[in-house]
């Protein structure tokens, strides 16, 4: 079996001829996605340490414990004093160790700990699509959505395809090393997302100069991106990540269905007070949702005179739903909304989940945060007020961490109380 595409298109075969059409969906879908917990908000977490030589850069927050700060080598890394997080010219975003101040040190510990459980997780799954397949080289495949596993180790010595939809995974049983060659990539076609491509590495995961990887990288051990190596995903390591003038970029999206998110746009029927539209919103609680006194007319747009905030870019988009905190309907309506939201959420997001989320937080009104959010109303952009006024909001409910993403801790959180 040269490639994987042969291997679905026999089972497309026999579903033609024996009229099995329920086999090839059931292929095409993939397995249930892995839970990453706050793992999920780094671009690198890693255990013993994190080192680059060369010019690197790093889109997202790098983490590493219990391993100290010292252990984080060649990023210049700059700590204000008693700060919670470091910052480093080669790092959009922050650098976490455990030797910086609260709340950072708890929240680093879980990270990893939730970053261990996900590997448990994935390397624990059954049931595989194929084993064994091409007998751990897979290099000029084209690889449906699945989960594919290894006894041994897993070499790319030339592209490989990942085909499928933005919604479909991939997991990756590697029991040994994954080697990528010089100048390989890992391709995604038909929409594919790397936040969705788990790579379940029990050896070494080396990815060579040049080359090009899609996907979280899940790795027992150490992750080695060699000159020049791009990953576009989260490199997951419980040793060491080692980087050579790479890049790796965090994904913009987050884990998989995006359908179950629909029912969260219970705002629409704002204008449709007839009862008849029930078949479009599940609870009728939802009615409530749209408060009858139609401030909705009214459209805020700049936020710059929130004397904290600076950076107002939430605010360049036209609310359609603009609705302050003293005017929202019971909580309880747009905890219903919350608790749909089946992906995670953090700065960048976009959608209506996102807006879904900002109206909870502003009918919570937790503080200054809220209700700066909420003169600049539900935008659907998950910007810096969205970033600040979940964070906010975590804090005083006592979620902890309160990073200010919206992850499983915030979902069971608000499953529970509402």
């Amino acid at each position: 079996m040269k490639t994987c595409k042969g291997f679905v298109g026999g089972v497309a075969a026999l579903s033609l001829m024996f009229g099995l059409t329920g086999i090839a969906p059931a292929l095409a879908a993939g397995p249930t996605s892995v839970d990453l917990g706050t793992a999920g908000n780094f671009a690198i977490l890693a255990k013993s340490g994190i080192s680059t030589t060369g010019a690197t850069s790093v889109v997202g927050d790098m983490g590493v414990s219990p391993a100290a700060a010292t252990f984080v080598t060649g990023f210049a890394l700059t700590l204000p004093a008693a700060g919670a997080f470091a910052t480093s010219a080669q790092v959009t975003g922050k650098v976490y160790a455990p030797g910086y101040a609260d709340p950072t040190p708890a929240n680093i510990t879980t990270a990893v700990s939730n970053m261990e459980t996900a590997y448990t997780s994935a390397a624990g799954r059954i049931n595989p699509t194929a084993t064994e397949l091409g007998a751990g080289n897979i290099g000029g495949m084209t690889l449906a959505p699945g989960l594919y596993k290894w006894g041994t180790g897993v070499t790319i010595p030339t592209d490989v395809t990942l085909s499928g939809s933005a919604n479909d995974v991939w997991i990756f049983q590697i029991a040994q090393n994954l080697t990528m060659s010089a100048g390989t990539k890992v391709i995604l076609s038909g929409g594919a997302q790397a936040s969705n491509i788990f790579w379940v590495v029990a050896g070494q995961t080396t990815v060579g100069t040049t080359a090009t990887i899609n996907g979280i990288i899940l790795d027992q051990t150490a992750i080695v991106l060699n000159t020049g190596a791009v990953l576009n995903g989260r490199a997951l390591a419980q040793t060491a990540v080692t980087l050579d003038a790479s890049t790796v970029t965090a994904p913009t999206t987050a884990t998989t269905p995006a359908t179950p998110a629909t029912p969260a746009t219970p705002a629409v029927p704002a204008t449709s007070p007839m009862t008849t539209t029930t078949p479009a919103v599940p609870a009728t609680s939802a009615t409530p949702a749209t408060p009858t006194t139609t401030s909705t007319s009214t459209t805020t747009t700049s936020g710059s005179y929130i004397p904290w905030y600076t950076a107002p870019s939430e605010s360049t988009t036209t609310t359609t739903t603009p609705t302050p905190a003293a005017n929202m309907p019971a909580t309880a309506t747009f905890g219903l909304q919350v608790r749909a939201i089946a992906t995670n959420l953090a700065t960048g997001s976009k959608g209506s989940t996102v807006t879904s989320l900002q109206q909870f937080l502003i009918s919570q009104n937790k503080g200054p945060a809220a209700r700066a959010l909420a003169k600049v109303s539900a935008t659907g952009y998950f910007g810096a007020l969205t970033h600040a006024a979940l964070a906010e909001y975590q804090a005083k409910v006592g979620i902890k961490p309160a990073l200010g993403n919206f992850g499983s801790i915030t979902r069971a959180y608000v499953s529970a109380h509402y």
